[in-house]
């Protein structure tokens, strides 16, 4: 069973940057496309950025387009989530997660603060 473990948030100032890591376990990690959902304080889960299985092709919620960037590295079981130009509305705990309508096990999250 693959495990998930996000890591890199924090609390940042609006206009802040935040890099997230996401590890997976397991070998099965290169074979999927990736994504980072976010779920705020009394909202649904959502979807924020993808990435096919050879990191060729992204793609985002219009939300975060033009701010954020999705990356990976099969050889270490890694994505990433460079955010930039943060808002107050991003606060929300990051989570990734494959593409696939079948999830992994979600991880703990990782908790992003923006706030002045």
């Amino acid at each position: 069973q693959v495990q998930l473990v996000e890591s890199g948030g924090g609390l940042v100032q609006p206009g802040g940057s935040l890099r997230l890591s996401c590890t997976a376990s397991g070998r099965a990690f290169s074979d999927y496309a990736m994504g980072w959902y976010r779920q705020a304080p009394g909202k649904e889960r959502e979807f924020v950025a993808g990435i096919t299985w050879s990191g060729d092709s992204t793609y985002y919620a219009d939300s975060v387009k033009g701010r954020f960037t999705i990356s990976r590295v099969n050889a270490k079981n890694t994505v990433y989530l460079q955010m930039n130009s943060l808002k107050p509305e991003d606060t929300a705990v990051y989570y990734c997660n494959k593409r696939d309508y079948a999830k992994w096990p979600w991880g703990q999250g990782t908790q992003v603060t923006v706030s002045s």
